[in-house]
């Protein structure tokens, strides 16, 4: 079988960011996916599930019904590796064009007070996987130590 292209970048050089995965066409859309990298994958330790699960809850809300990006947003989701999260979004757009929105969104789920949004058994399918404090966390850590610090090693997948 055809190695697909995400299994070919190179892992052991990948840093914590925002990276273009793929662009799909779709009829006359572009669909563009984006590897949100949390951790440095093999180097240091994935996120808790629990802190993912709530990652997942708290950004696909915010971003769904976000004023301005809203209407782009396809699919917020956790990666299958726990170092990230893959956002699709309608139109052809690369790294630069959300580090706004990312900013943003690790900044609500950081600063999030109250009960997590579909987090109760008749809304999610592992309602008991959940842990704010340590979303908040990583979230945080995130923020300050990747996106409000961004570089182009941050936005462009190794060579």
């Amino acid at each position: 079988m055809k190695t697909i292209p995400s299994f070919t970048i190179n892992h052991l050089k990948l840093l914590r960011g925002i990276y273009v995965s793929r662009k799909d066409k779709i009829g006359d859309e572009v669909v563009t996916t984006f590897d949100i990298r949390m951790k440095e994958p093999n180097r240091e330790p994935v996120l808790h599930p629990g802190a993912i699960h709530t990652i997942e809850h708290l950004a696909a809300t915010y971003l769904r019904n976000h004023p301005v990006w809203g209407d782009k947003i396809v699919y917020w989701g956790p990666m299958g590796c726990l170092t990230g999260n893959y956002l699709l979004m309608r139109g052809d757009l690369e790294s630069e064009d959300i580090v706004n929105l990312m900013k943003e969104t690790f900044r609500f789920v950081a600063e999030f007070e109250g009960e997590v949004p579909g987090a109760q058994p008749k809304d999610c399918g592992n309602y008991l996987l959940h842990d704010l404090p340590m979303a908040k966390y990583e979230s945080a850590k995130y923020l300050h130590e990747v996106l409000e610090n961004i570089t182009e090693a941050n936005l462009y997948y190794p060579d």
